[in-house]
């Protein structure tokens, strides 16, 4: 007996993983905390690195136009500048406009308070009275204290007894009133600058980057990162674009609908429309408080909120989709984390930001192998193969999903297509873990019942190619876009034509093989040889054994088809299977369908002699293509041995006489 590992030997093997995930955490909440406790040094670096990704498209144009780099980048960032400098005295001059009609407006919000109030209390006292309580009888009011009884006692001159003002000097002075306008002055000036810097050392920056991850693929690493920019850059300028162009829709809207200030409230609408989801909704809250305010009905108010609702579901409901591609590289779940993590770490500057950090975090997650998990938590790319989505569901005897999974996938390939490249794999799988142990029998008949149920579900599905509009529908996610279409099996063109032998309603039989899961493939098989005009019957693997073959049913059968899922090794059940199939009937051709396509059967010709099989195939749609061919020709002389390619989806058939086995 070989010795096995001593204690010392397995301890590093069983703690790697354990000790990687610690530090992984330590680093991420390590991370979190700068983020957070550092967030008046970051908030402008990170809006700088974000303009100048909006930036940075004008500035490839100015350069294109031979302005050079320095001229380039400062023309964008007076632009810039211009811009903002623009919208914030448009902002200041609507705000003081609002300023001075304020207490005309706050008259009418009164009286309609008074009124939703007064008519709230009417009806809660009818309710009261139902119920024989009278409200106006309530607690005894209290009596009105007496001015001046109470509070701190006033001295001379109206000022309080010990409170000490401190005398007021023209430095608190300054720095009371000017601190909050220069701030935000200051803030602007650090994001200006350092944008500046950042769109003239571009190139050098990404060198930086590429030393410090991908040095050793510099190829690879620069691709990814020239890509990543032009994607965060098209991006971000994309969705400036067009929350621009819903605040001019909305302050349009408005001015037809009579609400003052519309410029104010297109801005806002603008700005806010970067908080995905909910952004747009938020800014209608207070132009519709002053439409309630400037109209004593309700009419402008409804109209504002109709305006909104119906602006912001075109928008996302149309222009984006269009604009986006249908997506934005996010999950919906990972967009309303993110927006609440990114508002907890930076407030409202972070709420605004969390959808293009959280992009510019799943692009990293794309191109930085380290960084992978970032795209599987948060991008919206299928975490699963189709195959491995097919086989959870199964396992988990979740039928609708699989239907549901089906009919997705149903919708770009044929039925023949999806059996071959998705249900046949994920079968393999299952049969890989039921004959490691891995799945219990009780488990095991779950798979098989959800199989047949899904089988039965698709009996209305035809086998052919859907229309060629229909082959990239906007819900199939990218990576299950990618499995290989192959075209339909061939058709029985016409019943008359047929070999006497195959006019019977079913002239083939689908035998399963000695593996739990072959006679969901049988089924499969037989499900598309009806489809393709050719009658077919499911027998298990114990209808052919050594008891029961005398009792076989093989009236009418012209073919008989064998399916195997998993066959290791010397497959000599295989073999005397053939050879009591042989001695029943002799005539009957019999193909062999060996789904894993690197079976020694099919690489080995000595073992394929030796099994004996007429036609060995690797796929449903082979199986089909031969049992139609063989029915229109009818030329079967004696047993024949289809020999495959190493390729499954461009194999073909070719026949060599070998003896008969009897």
């Amino acid at each position: 007996m070989a010795p096995g590992p001593s204690a010392d030997e397995s301890v590093p093997a069983a703690s790697g993983p354990t000790v990687t995930s610690i530090l992984s955490l330590q680093v991420g909440a390590v991370v979190v905390t700068a983020l957070y406790f550092a967030r008046e040094v970051l908030v402008p670096i990170t809006v700088a690195i974000l303009l100048s990704f909006v930036l940075s498209p004008l500035v490839n144009l100015l350069r294109r136009l031979r302005l050079g780099r320095v001229p380039s980048v400062l023309m964008a960032a007076l632009l810039a500048i211009a811009v903002i400098a623009l919208i914030g005295t448009v902002v200041g001059t609507q705000v003081a406009q609002l300023a001075g009609k304020a207490p005309e407006y706050a008259v009418t919000i009164e009286k309609k308070v008074e009124s939703v109030r007064g008519y709230a209390l009417d009806k809660l006292s009818g309710v009261f009275e139902r119920a024989g309580y009278n409200p106006k009888l309530g607690s005894p009011q209290r009596s009105a204290e007496p001015p001046g009884s109470a509070g701190a006692p006033v001295e001379q001159g109206g000022q309080p007894q010990g409170s000490g003002a401190p005398a007021t000097t023209p430095v608190s002075l300054l720095r009371k009133y000017l601190s909050p306008v220069l701030s935000p002055f200051a803030t602007l000036g650090i994001i200006v600058v350092v944008a500046i810097f950042l769109l003239l050392q571009k190139e050098d920056l990404r060198d930086r980057m590429i030393r410090l991850f991908g040095s050793t693929d510099l190829h690879r690493t620069t691709v990814a990162m020239d890509d990543a920019a032009k994607r965060l850059s098209r991006y971000f300028l994309a969705q400036l674009g067009l929350n621009t162009a819903f605040g001019i829709v909305i302050g349009v809207g408005l001015v037809l609908i009579g609400v003052p200030n519309p410029i104010l409230w297109a801005i806002l609408s603008g700005l806010l429309r970067f908080v995905p989801y909910i952004g747009s909704f938020i800014s209608a809250v207070l132009p519709t408080a002053l439409a309630a305010a400037v109209d004593p009905g309700w009419s402008i108010a409804i109209w504002t909120i109709a305006l909104y609702v119906i602006v912001e579901l075109c928008v996302s409901q149309g222009v984006e989709p269009i604009l986006y591609g249908h997506s934005t590289g996010l999950s919906p779940f990972a967009v309303v984390v993110s927006a609440i993590f990114w508002s907890w770490l930076w407030g409202s500057v972070g709420l605004v930001l969390s959808m293009p950090l959280t992009l510019c975090l799943v692009v990293l997650g794309r191109y930085v192998d380290r960084l992978e998990f970032l795209d599987v938590l948060l991008g919206d790319r299928p975490p699963l193969t189709p195959v491995e989505s097919f086989y959870q569901r199964i396992l988990a005897g979740d039928a609708d999903e699989a239907q549901d999974h089906a009919e997705l996938l149903l919708k770009e390939r044929s039925l023949s297509s999806y059996y071959d490249e998705v249900a046949l794999k994920g079968l393999q799988l299952a049969a890989n873990d039921a004959r490691r142990g891995v799945i219990g029998h009780r488990q095991l008949e779950k798979v098989r019942n959800t199989i047949e149920g899904l089988i039965d579900e698709l009996a209305d599905y035809d086998d052919r190619d859907p229309p060629r509009s229909e082959q990239q529908p906007a819900g199939v996610p990218k990576d299950q876009r990618q499995l290989s279409r192959g075209a339909p099996p061939l058709a029985v063109s016409n019943t008359r034509m047929l070999v006497p032998g195959w006019r019977g309603p079913t002239p083939v039989l689908c035998l399963a093989g000695k593996g739990p899961l072959d006679d969901s493939a049988a089924a499969m098989l037989a499900q598309l040889l009806e489809k393709h005009g050719l009658g077919a019957k499911v027998a298990s693997y114990q209808a052919a054994s050594r008891d029961a073959i005398a009792t076989l049913d093989l009236i009418d059968v012209a073919m008989i088809c064998i399916s195997y899922l998993d066959i290791r090794g010397n497959p000599s059940h295989l073999r005397y299977l053939l050879q009591r199939l042989r001695r029943r009937a002799n005539n009957i051709p019999i193909l062999v369908g060996l789904w894993p396509a690197d079976e020694e059967v099919l690489q080995n010709d000595k073992t394929r002699a030796e099994v004996g099989a007429d036609y060995y195939v690797t796929s449903l749609r082979e199986a089909v293509d031969a049992c139609v061919e063989e029915a229109e020709k009818g030329t079967m002389a004696r047993p024949r041995l289809l020999h495959p390619t190493s390729s499954s989806a461009d194999k073909e058939m070719t026949r060599t006489d070998e003896p008969e086995i009897h």
